[in-house]
């Protein structure tokens, strides 16, 4: 099951990639695709469709929240993949705004091994959760459900 979860992992340092990827693969997860290279980010979304999104916040040309933005175009409104922030930037203004901006969650550099695969299975869990839910109910459904969390969420940005 854990081959199932597509994992991307977008990080303008190689050794946090390595270091992701040595993590992931220790838990089972090995269907990863990563690179330092941001301004890709989106074509490798597109073609990969993964289940979760790793990335740091702070990288040259192209950093993580405008590639968050660029993701929430991307991202159906009804739909759910979460974006996980890795970054050494724990103020609360960056915080905030990578939230309003639909990270689900943070893990802080340098990197603790057991918070961080505890938050990446959390994500993954609540994504296998929605996939499941969507595949019972009808697309008019789940969009009625989701309405509401969605116009709330907007209406705090």
């Amino acid at each position: 099951m854990s081959d199932d979860y597509r994992i991307l992992i977008i990080d303008d340092q190689r050794p946090n990639l390595d270091l992701m990827e040595q993590l992931l693969a220790r838990e089972g997860l090995h269907n990863v695709l990563s690179s330092t290279q941001p301004l890709r980010a989106l074509e490798l979304y597109n073609s990969f469709e993964p289940d979760l999104v790793i990335l740091d916040l702070h990288m040259p040309d192209f950093d993580g929240f405008a590639l968050m933005e660029q993701l929430n175009r991307r991202i159906p409104q009804n739909d759910y993949v979460p974006l996980l922030v890795l970054t050494a930037d724990v103020t609360r203004a960056t915080r905030l705004r990578a939230l309003a901006l639909g990270a689900r969650d943070f893990i802080s550099k340098p990197l603790d091994a057991l918070e961080t695969m505890l938050r990446v299975w959390n994500l993954l869990e609540t994504r296998a959760l929605y996939k499941a839910l969507r595949a019972t109910l009808t697309e008019p459904q789940l969009a009625a459900l989701l309405q509401p969390l969605v116009a709330q969420r907007q209406g705090r940005r």
